[in-house]
């Protein structure tokens, strides 16, 4: 695969990501087109597969996750008249139906799909170790705000001294 293909796949596999019940995961309308099967296809062998599924594999969305998720993502559409309640997929669970489905582009794709998670995953890491050294300067610069105002006004009070006006030393005859 190709490293422009690679890159425009991997923004494609990014978008389709969801997060469900505070779990990245992939819906099976989604998997079915990336593997090259029909969803029909492949929820045929997770259910003859089904204990190579347990819940944080896999899990069966609710009727209102359902409507959630059509309404909040556009090319899920389709499944808006479905019958039927689409399955979620963890990262866990993408790599068992790979095996599963045991084809080559299956395969082929789980891979790209394991990778994107990895990336992703790093990506947030960066952003909670970027957040938590924010939030440490902003805690330091908050202390330091109180040293420096209390330098202002230190500066400030020899300011008003200085402008006093100052008596004459010795004798002075006016």
């Amino acid at each position: 695969m190709s490293g422009k293909l690679k890159s425009h796949l991997s923004i494609g596999i990014e978008s389709k990501i969801l997060m469900l019940r505070d779990k990245r995961v992939m819906i099976d309308h989604d998997l079915a087109a990336l593997y090259g099967v029909s969803t029909k296809r492949l929820n045929e062998q997770v259910k003859r597969n089904l204990n190579r599924f347990p819940e944080n594999f896999m899990f069966q969305l609710t009727l209102a996750e359902k409507e959630e998720v059509v309404a909040n993502c556009d090319h899920l559409s389709p499944l808006k008249f479905s019958a039927y309640l689409p399955r979620v997929f963890t990262e866990h669970g993408v790599l068992m139906l790979a095996n599963v489905l045991s084809s080559k582009r299956a395969i082929e794709m789980s891979i790209e799909i394991i990778d994107v998670f990895v990336r992703m995953r790093k990506v947030i890491a960066t952003h909670r170790d970027l957040a938590s050294k924010l939030e440490k300067l902003e805690q330091k610069v908050g202390e330091h705000d109180a040293d420096i105002h209390e330098i202002i006004k230190a500066i400030q009070q020899l300011v008003i001294q200085e402008q006093k006006p100052k008596r004459r030393m010795g004798f002075h005859h006016d």
